[in-house]
């Protein structure tokens, strides 16, 4: 990780984050519709496919900015990470 946090102009750090938003926002809906919908093999893939990819770009976002969630996704490394990155008001 980043020793520093990410500055205002980091373009790929808003990059990144914007695309696990949009990632999430995606599965939420998935999820939705396979709550009504569970015999769609078309969806079940690509929500397997989507999470998977969520899965690979949140890993490469922690690495280089430190946990996404301060509890239960990611190890934190020494010192305690989640205070060094921006606050949601910051994004």
């Amino acid at each position: 990780m980043n020793e520093a946090r990410p500055q205002v102009g980091d373009l790929k750090y808003y990059e990144m984050l914007e695309q696990l938003q949009a990632l999430d926002f995606v599965l939420v809906e998935l999820n939705l519709f396979l709550d009504t919908h569970p015999n769609d093999l078309k969806s079940i893939e690509q929500f397997n496919k989507l999470t998977q990819e969520r899965t690979v770009l949140a890993k490469q976002f922690q690495e280089l900015y430190g946990p996404l969630q301060n509890f239960g996704r990611a190890y934190s490394k020494y010192p305690f990470e989640w205070s060094q990155g921006p606050w949601p008001w910051q994004v």
